[in-house]
């Protein structure tokens, strides 16, 4: 089942989603297929709960597509459940980052390019593990959202003035996209 993506402005985007335990969520594994599938319906590259409206600390990514710049990203499809980035090195790098539900916007967003986290894979199993590049470029993107946080708030205050009328009209529905969102602005029952 593909879910909406969940438009900017909408309040669960700004929550910090709460960690989730093995027999909170027995149909883990179905919602897990099921964001894989609005995923890749939307041609993402990452998915984390909050952007369908689950406020848990879960996201998915595949970054196979990036296996033409970084080899290793090659089959690079995994889950995280209950993430914690521990620490993150090395000097910042800009790329230009867009995301599902801010669609149609992409900017220059500064990160470090390897980080070290702790997390639960699809079948609860504990890792903790270093990733670079844009593996940990994606995992960073798609936590910020389990953080409440968007790449948007990455921006210089002059580049959030230049694209605020923008953000605003995507809350409203004024974007053309080719999967289902649900935005926040547009009143229910008319």
């Amino acid at each position: 089942m593909k879910y909406p993506i969940i438009a900017y402005g909408d309040p669960v985007l700004r929550r910090k989603a709460t960690s989730i335990e093995p027999d909170e969520y027995p149909n883990i594994q179905q919602i897990i297929d099921d964001m894989y599938e609005t995923m890749y319906g939307a041609r993402g590259v990452g998915l984390a709960a909050p952007q369908v409206g689950l406020s848990m600390r879960l996201f998915v990514i595949d970054a196979s597509v990036f296996a033409d710049e970084e080899p290793d990203l090659e089959g690079f499809k995994k889950t995280f459940i209950n993430a914690d980035i521990l620490e993150e090195t090395g000097e910042e790098w800009a790329f230009n980052e867009g995301c599902l539900s801010i669609p149609d916007i992409r900017e220059d967003v500064y990160r470090k390019p390897v980080i070290r986290l702790s997390y639960y894979d699809e079948n609860w199993k504990h890792h903790e593990a270093t990733f670079k590049g844009l593996a940990a470029r994606v995992i960073q993107h798609e936590y910020d959202h389990i953080e409440g946080k968007l790449f948007t708030d990455k921006l210089s205050p002059l580049r959030k003035r230049l694209i605020e009328k923008r953000l605003k009209g995507i809350s409203k529905g004024e974007v053309d996209v080719e999967y289902k969102m649900k935005f926040p602005a547009i009143k229910k029952g008319r």
